[in-house]
């Protein structure tokens, strides 16, 4: 469940995060206001704050949130918050030579975005990207509060049902699951940064 969590939270954001991020780089006023209102507002909440929102907060009808969908949706509305200003940071570091040479050379301005720009923005940014997936693995815990049955869920129910057990023997087997879980991303993280400065410099 934590695996599942994490996933379709970070995929949420990391789609997501695109619109947000042209929008707080947007030409139009409004827009990059209204893109800057949405990522200050969702990063200024706690997120806990939100997965009970979500879970408690929200009834329409008939409908309401179950406790995973709470969780998915609320990590990944935070995830996109987050991944935007990683996004904003990345565009606004590639030198602006850059899109002026390929105006130059005739280009679209759309070519010129997601041909020249958004590759050696990805570039910059892929290590920050890594690095908050590693942070949303282990802020995924926080859906244990509305009833998520992830790892640090399961520890507590197991703490609960086998008091003789030593209390902290299953808190410390999450932990060493938790790093286990984030050395692959920041393995893969090395790599890929490796090999994109490799074909950047060879």
């Amino acid at each position: 469940m934590t695996i599942a969590l994490t996933l379709s939270a970070f995929a949420i954001g990391i789609v997501g995060a695109v619109p947000l991020a042209v929008g707080l780089s947007s030409s139009n006023m409004l827009i990059r206001l209204a893109s800057r209102l949405f990522v200050d507002l969702v990063r200024g909440v706690p997120i806990i704050v939100w997965l009970f929102l979500l879970k408690f907060g929200i009834q329409i009808g008939t409908f309401k949130f179950n406790p995973v969908a709470a969780a998915i949706v609320g990590l990944g509305v935070v995830s996109m918050a987050y991944l935007a200003e990683i996004y904003r940071g990345g565009l606004q570091a590639v030198p602006r030579g850059q899109g002026e040479a390929a105006h130059a050379l005739g280009l679209t301005r759309g070519t010129t975005f997601y041909g020249v720009m958004v590759p050696q923005a990805f570039r910059i940014v892929s290590p920050s990207i890594a690095t908050y997936l590693t942070g949303l693995l282990k802020d995924s815990s926080i859906a244990s509060t509305i009833i998520v049955a992830e790892m640090v869920f399961q520890s507590q129910s197991f703490a609960r049902q086998h008091p003789t057990v030593e209390g902290i023997l299953p808190y410390m087997l999450v932990g060493i699951l938790y790093i286990v879980l984030s050395l692959p991303v920041a393995y893969l993280s090395r790599r890929l940064d490796s090999r994109m400065r490799k074909a950047v410099y060879a």
